[in-house]
This record gives C-alpha cells, sequence and structure tokens, in this order.
C-alpha cells in the first residue's frame, strides 16, 4: 500500500484552508449585502406605513371642502337643517328625527327649517337642489353634508365632529323659546291664522271685502319675533 506524498497533503490543507476563507469573505459580503437592502426595505416600509397613515387620517376626518358647496341663505357660517314635522311618511319622519338628535347630542347650534310649516323654506331647499328632494337635509357652513343615510354614516365613522368644528355651541341652559315653545312660528296676529283680512274702506255689511294678509304664510304662521 503506498503511502500520501507530504508534499501533496500539505497542498490539499492549503487550498482547504484559502477555501474556507474565500467562502467566509463571501458570506460577509452576502450579509453585508443583504443588510443593507434590508435597512432600504426597512426605511421604505416606514415611509408607506406614514403615508398611510396619512391618508387614513384624511379619510377618517374630511374636510368640509369634500363636500358640494351649496349654500342656503344665511348657512355661510352656521349649520341649516332642512326637515318636516309631518308624520304622514314615517321613514321621512324618522329620518329627520335622527339628524335631530344627532345635532342637539354635539350641543352645536344650528337652525331647524321646517318645510311643511313654511312654504318658502321648501322652494329654498328645491332650489338650490335643483328638484323636489324630500328632507331631512343637513348643510354646514355652506356645503351640502347630504341627507339622513349620509350624516348617520358620517357619525358611525367617526367623521361628524370633525366636519362641526367651528360651529358655536348651544348654551347648557338652553330652555325653549318663551315666545313659540321651540315650535319657531307662531299664529299670525293680524288675521289670528285666516289668512284673510278685511280690506280697508272697501264695502260694509255683507259686501265685507277679504283679501290674503300680507304677514302670514300658507298656514296662517309667522316666525317667532323672539327666536327667529
Amino acid at each position: 500500500m503506498k503511502s500520501r506524498d507530504p508534499v501533496s497533503a500539505k497542498d490539499n490543507s492549503e487550498l482547504m484552508i484559502s477555501s474556507e476563507v474565500q467562502i467566509d469573505h463571501s458570506i460577509q459580503g452576502r450579509d453585508g449585502l443583504t443588510e443593507s437592502r434590508a435597512c432600504d426595505l426597512e426605511e421604505r416600509v416606514m415611509d408607506n406605513a406614514s403615508t398611510h397613515k396619512a391618508k387614513v387620517e384624511i379619510e377618517e376626518h374630511p374636510s368640509l371642502l369634500d363636500f358640494e358647496e351649496k349654500c342656503p341663505p344665511g348657512g355661510r357660517d352656521s349649520v341649516i337643517f332642512y326637515t318636516t314635522s309631518l308624520r304622514g311618511i314615517r321613514k321621512t319622519f324618522e329620518d329627520c328625527s335622527a339628524i335631530r338628535f344627532l345635532l342637539e347630542s354635539f350641543r352645536v347650534l344650528f337652525q331647524e327649517r321646517d318645510v311643511s310649516m313654511h312654504m318658502e323654506f321648501r322652494e329654498e331647499l328645491w332650489r338650490m337642489m335643483g328638484g323636489r328632494v324630500v328632507p331631512p337635509r343637513l348643510f354646514i357652513k355652506g356645503r351640502h353634508i347630504g341627507g339622513a343615510d349620509e350624516v348617520v354614516g358620517l357619525h358611525e365613522q367617526g367623521k361628524l365632529k370633525k366636519l362641526l368644528e367651528g360651529i358655536p355651541l348651544s348654551p347648557t341652559n338652553n330652555s325653549p323659546c318663551k315666545g313659540c315653545g321651540g315650535m319657531k312660528f307662531l299664529l299670525c296676529f293680524n288675521c289670528n291664522g285666516s289668512c284673510k283680512v278685511i280690506a280697508d274702506g272697501d264695502g260694509d255689511g255683507d259686501d265685507l271685502l277679504h283679501i290674503r294678509c300680507p304677514e302670514c304664510n300658507e298656514n296662517g304662521l309667522i316666525k317667532c319675533p323672539i327666536c327667529c
């Protein structure tokens, strides 16, 4: 049996050591490259997270500028709520009650305009919306927020409060008006709600001439002089 050549064994040993060193250097090089890439990836992830967070914040807290500009008379810096007190259509009445409840829960001042009590309010709403829409309709600082579905949806997502920022709060002792009891309207003092008055100097006895009362609306009502 032939013995190994000492020189060959030595060469093989040196070759193995050299290979291990090269492999180690290669591993270190790959580790360094991986670490660099990891840092870049981490920075990208952080940037994406920040961008996503900003987008989420924008989505969670919308601006009034995101809503269509439709400003009711006197509604540039206030909350205008078109509603109806008629109970003929149950869903409409309940939708109006839902928005009123939300506004009252935030304790903000708002003007409620009942289209069933005053035709001027109804025509005002139709003119703004370009059609015969039904209440409720909410406007904040000259922006149309929507009907019950939109307003309740915004509240459930926590966005309605943001839209009401800057609106004055109602007094803590906000008791109903002593004049109208919170109805915003009173029976006409001129015709007592009949919508008719006697024309001055025209006829007498059975020939009295009745004309339309110029003071009240179609329901014989006038706006409360105390709170409106």
